[in-house]
């Protein structure tokens, strides 16, 4: 995504037009659609992986991201660590006199932990309102506890802050994706972690039958389709 760096002051990201334009993203996404073109997936340092924010953002360009969210779990910083680094970035190309260059349109994320039918799930949130005082519960670095845990308390929160609800990787879980894309469905869940690498394989791709399996439920309960490699280690284009 070419973007001019005069217009290019991430302001933006927090607007309704911000969260429309991921909806799109999101519309659009297939099989072929990570991890070299979006990513929406990633851990750093701020919880459980092993890339820096700063590094994770050399590897986006390097690789042509168009778009991405890092998705630590109950924390932002790794996020506002990239948003700072990506305005350096950009006040540098302008230094070199660089008006346009390619640089990937980063939206809000978090991992949240949470319970539905009993079953312990992560829910990602996208594209939210950082001030929101709806996702302070869920940005202290911990698990939420009891009532804030609910799957419903988590996605009315997501929505509450302007963002968009996704069930992770659902076919990880005790429960049956049947089971829980259908009570996340019931919840107003916005979408499920359609595209995703369960085995973990090298290159990175996405595991066929489970694909098809939460693509045929996503179809049936009107969900959106994401996509992310649920990067934990040192490379955006692995899981481990």
């Amino acid at each position: 995504m070419v973007v001019n760096l005069v217009e290019a002051s991430l302001s933006s990201h927090f607007s309704p037009s911000n969260v429309q334009a991921l909806r799109q993203v999101f519309e659009t996404v297939d099989a072929e659609s990570c991890p070299t073109s979006f990513n929406f997936h990633m851990h750093t340092v701020c919880s459980d992986g092993r890339l820096q924010p700063e590094v994770l953002m050399e590897q986006a360009i390097a690789i042509g991201l168009e778009g991405l969210a890092i998705t630590d779990h109950h924390s932002v910083q790794g996020y506002q660590r990239a948003y700072r680094w990506l305005e350096e970035y950009c006040w540098a190309a302008q230094q070199r006199h660089k008006s346009h260059v390619s640089i990937p349109r980063l939206w809000t994320g978090v991992e949240v932990t949470s319970r539905l039918l009993d079953t312990d799930v992560h829910i990602l949130g996208y594209a939210f309102d950082l001030t929101s005082s709806a996702m302070q519960p869920y940005l202290q670095h911990y698990s939420p506890h009891y009532t804030d845990a609910a799957a419903d308390r988590v996605i009315a929160s997501i929505h509450a802050a302007g963002g968009l609800a996704v069930l992770a990787h659902p076919v990880r879980y005790r429960r049956s994706p049947e089971d829980l894309i259908a009570a996340a469905a019931l919840l107003g869940i916005d979408g499920v972690e359609t595209y995703y690498a369960y085995d973990n394989p090298t290159p990175w791709r996405t595991s066929p039958q489970q694909t098809e399996r939460v693509q045929r439920l996503s179809s049936t309960h009107r969900l959106l389709n994401t996509c992310g490699t649920d990067t934990h280690g040192l490379s955006l284009l692995q899981r481990l």
